[in-house]
């Protein structure tokens, strides 16, 4: 959620120390405790969250290290982004007419993910002038009243075969949310983006391309026409940002095994095995005193001030020796 990439500068490294220890306090003073209730009455018994979470036999994440940054992760982890990506299927007759239509320039696909099916005429209009003034056709999904900017290279839809179109070879550059599944597309398909996030996991996911020279990121509140306008320039008339995206698609696919095959695999491995306990980490039985290592600190720290107090005792005690056998010295 810090929508910073592996390579931070001093203050952002501060940035995201802080946001670490935010998120942490914030999850256990005001989340936990609700997800704690919510398992709980589901199982019928008390449990928390982290207890339940803890007994997970495999883990089926959905990025992969196209998108992702390295990390060490657990042997019952596996990355399994794109499983829902496919080759693209033909357009309806009357969607590949107006795609064809668009000759060499190409088109522009447009979606804000199925969550977002209006917006203020404001930010509708602002949208529709700059998609205008482009020389690629655009397809763009949306649900609302037609906007009065709209140009005649743009064509409206309620719902779009996303895949598809990103599949399409006149395809040029996606306008997206930054939603997973899109992401996952664009990546598949090899097109460049100019991310619009909106909330929760999207930002970090538009950070992401961009920190891979695959996209440009605007803010949907802020953005003019003009701001829209030459982001989608840029992605679609500077090679970088395509040859970007063709080598995250040729790293996505160049696996052994489909992300789909995998998740298939792992799935039945957990059943055939009635589980995997195999790989699941000790660390899930630690008390988090333990986990941190705490205890054992606490022990060395005592240990090393035992040592420091009975050396000083000794000392003292010598000290105090030496200086009565001066005196008796002296008086003798």
């Amino acid at each position: 959620m810090s929508e910073l990439s592996d390579q931070m500068t001093f203050m952002e490294r501060i940035k995201n120390m802080l946001y670490v220890l935010y998120f942490d306090f914030w999850f256990q003073t005001f989340d936990e405790k609700k997800w704690n209730q919510f398992y709980s009455e589901i199982l019928g018994r008390p449990t928390t969250l982290l207890e339940t979470m803890s007994k997970a036999d495999i883990w089926l994440i959905r990025t992969y290290w196209d998108l992702e940054f390295p990390r060490p992760t657990l042997p019952n982890v596996d990355f399994v982004g794109g499983l829902h990506c496919g080759p693209a299927k033909l357009l309806p007759k009357e969607m590949e007419d107006f795609v064809q239509s668009s000759g060499e320039k190409g088109v522009v696909v447009f979606s804000l993910g199925s969550m977002v099916n209006n917006m203020t005429e404001e930010r509708a209009n602002v949208i529709a002038s700059a998609l205008a003034q482009i020389p690629q056709k655009v397809i763009w999904r949306y649900d609302g009243k037609k906007p009065a900017t709209l140009g005649p290279n743009t064509r409206l839809y309620k719902w779009i075969p996303q895949n598809d179109l990103l599949g399409h070879p006149k395809t040029k550059a996606f306008i997206t949310h930054g939603g997973t599944n899109g992401i996952y597309e664009a990546i598949y398909h090899g097109i460049p983006l100019v991310g619009i996030p909106l909330f929760g996991d999207q930002p970090d996911n538009v950070m992401h391309m961009k920190a891979k020279g695959a996209a440009l990121r605007l803010n949907f509140i802020t953005m003019s026409s003009m701001d829209l306008l030459n982001a989608l320039n840029a992605v679609i008339n500077e090679p970088s940002y395509k040859e970007n995206a063709m080598r995250l698609s040729r790293i996505h696919h160049e696996q052994p095994v489909k992300p789909l095959d995998r998740a298939v695999f792992w799935i039945e491995f957990v059943m055939r095995h009635k589980g995997a306990k195999h790989l699941r980490v000790a660390a899930h039985d630690l008390s988090w005193f333990q986990y941190y290592s705490l205890d054992v600190l606490g022990f060395l720290l005592a240990c090393v001030a035992t040592v420091i107090f009975i050396i000083t005792k000794c000392c003292l005690f010598c000290c105090q020796k030496f200086a009565k056998t001066g005196k008796k010295k002296k008086r003798a």
